[in-house]
């Protein structure tokens, strides 16, 4: 038997020194073009030991041999190192005969371009491509691949090689460490003389967007040797090339027959296709004249394009917008970071389509990953240490924030998280980092990343009769980390509500132009390209506008348009390159607005959303710097600076800004018309104002001449209010407490005040009616009481 197995070992290595003569061949390609030729030596001078061959070339100049090599990876690799090797060695002899020489690949790998989820038994020992995201990434340890050992008696050296199912030969050699030789003499081992080799295991997985919903990501485990390790960090999307082999396992003397599969690497490659979609020349000239018509309107147009199914919600479409841009992030010199990404928060009803706006960005941002409250902790959500079940020792895995690096995390249901794992999100969201320090390993994992939250009131819906802090009921630090906080509030209007119900059933009668009845939802699995770089093939060509359809998008307007979403996401990646500049007119503007941030919070005379901090500051400049994005301006200027003002007073104080050159009939106008989103925030100036105009109309009607001047006169003025004493306004304040304390509720009627005002009897002085409405308007400024003057009722604050 042994007799009849030495010719097949001699077969075997005939045909691989056939292998190797042939990629020799390859390599020495200096009487053609030259290539491989100038890798070779620029590798030798650079003191590099990896040599990355593209397949197409092999395919073109050795056919036979790229077929094979995909086939059969193992013993054609191999060859191809012995044959670097030996070319090494003929261009540097001493460089050569010190060092082991790996060559990788890249190109176009067909059907061996496959995904975690694809991977089956038909790829084992074939060469292919994965495309994943790393989410583990082990120690890197040494390996010791050749030992030598010298024995004082004999005065012998001696030598042996390691080998591993790990490695190309496969052929795993004893694990025995020897320590006396055949004689029984001990050995010493010359641990200067003794070869090591790095090696470091990750898990690729594959990637969010690609797993088809309701199930499990599938993930694989990858080898990687010498100068492989430390390639990529947990976080990473990569594409790994090389050879997928199945390890065999033994247990109490005997294998099962299912074994585990691992890839053997030999190329590592980033890729980030999705973040640099294909621009055309043509896409780049639509773009700049989509900028050039639409100037005046374009943050507008852009910010109406976003989700059109949503109905309402301008405000909250302009920030979404801004998240999507993104602020300038800065370093400086003495390393303190500016973060640039936004972070936007939605709380308030249920059924106001907060959920539906994370799922918009979710689908149309570049980068975004999905989590909710419930089924989220803290360190899934920045980064874990777990212990490697086979090898027992630690590894780094990555939350989401830091697989979302340089993209949105969409968390929904925040108000469910609890507060320790809420807390472990505040270093992520200013510094953009997660700091690890615990179980003996120390790190730094990257998460720049923007955060779209949305969460529900302390009390499930949002009580307009407690300020807005008392209903969002989490920590200030954490609010003050939100560039913006939404409250979102189920209107209780026909109007609206019919509006919203026609809306709806549009979106229900909506069907695609080629969607066919009972056609199922195609659930993408594979990959996007089939090759090691991005394909260049032209796509179809881009539409700047989306064509009307009355369900979508209701009656046909002649002045409101919506953009497609392909076009919204080329122009939102061009836009997001460029770094505006800020003007000094832009910064006079920032800096006069926080000032009035900083006294109107002193003073406490308004209801915010937000604690007003230095933060608010670095909000401002972030919001003008995605207007001036959306520009595609090079300077942040005032136009900029006032929209940044207009959003943070709506999304602070639920107040719009006056438009400059408008009668001041049209303003109250306005004022009084109902919005999309109530307002939470009852008693601000505008109220104050309206109540005001209301008591003077509901007087009786004024003729002319000194009626006119007697009906002014009648009206309550801030020097009558003045000339009313403190003590009696102090005892006035007193009865009203009493009388709602007896009410047992927040309303009393006007008419019981002023009948039981002096009903004691014991004052001297006692109130008439101009002065009891005169404190009760005193009242009402500081926001203690409200007064309905159509129903006579005073309301508790």
């Amino acid at each position: 038997m042994l007799a009849a197995a030495a010719p097949q070992v001699d077969d075997d290595e005939l045909q691989m020194k056939q292998y190797q003569r042939d990629y020799f061949d390859f390599l020495d390609d200096g009487k053609d073009q030259n290539i491989y030729f100038n890798k070779v030596t620029d590798m030798i001078q650079n003191n590099s030991k990896r040599l990355v061959v593209n397949l197409n070339d092999l395919r073109k100049t050795k056919p036979s041999r790229a077929i094979s090599l995909m086939k059969n990876s193992s013993k054609e690799i191999i060859s191809f190192q012995r044959a670097l090797k030996e070319m090494v060695e003929q261009l540097d002899n001493e460089y050569g005969r010190t060092r082991d020489f790996y060559v990788g690949f890249e190109g176009s790998f067909g059907s061996k371009h496959v995904t975690p989820r694809s991977l089956n038994s038909r790829q084992l020992n074939n060469l292919i491509c994965v495309e994943g995201i790393v989410t583990k990434c082990s120690l890197v340890r040494p390996k010791v691949t050749k030992s030598v050992h010298y024995c004082p008696a004999t005065k012998k050296s001696m030598e042996r090689q390691y080998t591993d199912l790990t490695s190309l030969e496969a052929y795993p050699s004893s694990a025995i460490y020897p320590t006396k030789d055949d004689e029984g003499n001990p050995l010493e081992t010359e641990y200067g003389k003794c070869t090591y080799k790095n090696h470091q295991t990750i898990t690729l997985q594959e990637m969010p967007e690609k797993a088809p919903a309701g199930q499990l990501p599938r993930s694989i485990d990858v080898v990687c040797d010498n100068d492989l390790v430390d390639k990529c960090k947990p976080g990473d999307r990569i594409q790994v090339i090389g050879t997928y082999r199945c390890l065999p396992s033994k247990q109490a003397g005997y294998s099962s027959c299912a074994f585990r599969t691992i890839i053997i690497c030999n190329n590592i490659k980033c890729v980030n296709v999705d973040d640099n979609p294909t621009l055309s020349a043509s896409d780049i000239s639509k773009i700049k004249r989509f900028n050039k018509r639409t100037k005046g309107n374009i943050f507008d147009i852009l910010a109406r394009s976003l989700a059109p199914s949503i109905h309402g919600h301008e405000y909250i479409k302009k920030a979404v917008l801004c998240l999507l841009l993104g602020g300038v992030e800065k370093i400086l010199e003495n390393g303190t970071r500016l973060r640039g990404d936004i972070n936007l928060m939605l709380i308030g009803d249920p059924s106001t389509a907060k959920s539906q706006m994370l799922r918009y960005v979710l689908h149309s941002a570049p980068r975004a990953i999905a989590t909710t409250g419930r089924g989220t902790s803290g360190v899934g959500l920045t980064a874990a240490i777990t212990t490697d079940q086979e090898s027992g020792e630690r590894r780094l895995e990555a939350g989401a924030m830091v697989l979302a690096d340089r993209g949105i995390v969409c968390i929904d249901e925040f108000d469910k998280m609890s507060d320790i794992d809420r807390t472990a999100i505040h270093e992520v969201m200013e510094q953009g980092r997660v700091t690890i320090s615990k179980a003996g390993i120390h790190a730094k994992l990257n998460a720049r990343c923007s955060v779209l939250a949305a969460a529900n009131p302390v009390y499930g819906r949002y009580d307009e009769y407690k300020n807005p802090m008392d209903n969002i009921g989490m920590q200030d630090s954490l609010l003050s980390r939100f560039d913006l906080l939404f409250v979102v509030l189920d209107v209780m209007d026909p109007d609206h509500d019919a509006r919203i119900a026609e809306h709806v059933l549009r979106m229900h009668r909506y069907r695609h132009v080629n969607e066919q009845d009972g056609e199922p939802l195609r659930v993408e699995t594979d990959v996007d390209t089939l090759a090691t770089y991005a394909d260049k093939e032209e796509e179809e060509e881009m539409e700047v506008y989306v064509k009307h359809d009355n369900l979508l998008h209701g009656r046909k307007s002649n002045t409101v348009k919506y953009c497609s979403l392909q076009f919204l996401r080329k122009y939102i990646h061009v836009a997001k390159s460029i770094t505006p500049i800020l003007t000094r007119d832009a910064s006079e503007c920032i800096s006069n607005e926080y000032a009035k941030l900083r006294t109107s919070d002193n003073l406490g005379n308004k209801s915010k959303t937000l604690p007003i901090t230095a933060r608010a500051l670095e909000t401002l400049i972030r919001l003008a710097t995605a207007h001036a994005k959306a520009r595609m301006s090079k300077t942040v200027d005032q136009e900029d600076a006032e929209a940044a003002v207009e959003l943070v007073n709506f999304a602070y104080f639920k107040e719009k800004l006056k438009k400059p050159k408008r009668k001041k009939a049209q303003e109250d106008d306005e004022d009084m018309e109902s919005e999309d989103e109530d307002d939470p925030f009852r008693f601000d100036e505008k109220d104050r104002k309206r109540q005001r105009r209301a008591s003077v109309s509901s007087d009786p009607p004024a003729n002319t001449g000194d009626d006119v001047q007697m009906a002014e006169e009648e009206v309550p003025t801030d020097a009558d209010a003045s000339e009313l004493s403190e003590e009696k306004f102090e005892d006035f304040k007193k009865f009203i407490m009493s009388i709602f304390s007896e009410a047992h509720g927040e309303q009393v009627p006007l008419d019981r005040i002023l009948d039981e005002v002096n009903s004691s009897g014991s004052r001297s002085d006692p109130f008439d009616e101009d002065e009891v409405m005169t404190c009760i308007r005193r009242m009402m400024e500081s926001n203690q009481l409200f007064l309905d003057e159509t129903e006579r009722v005073v309301y508790l604050i």
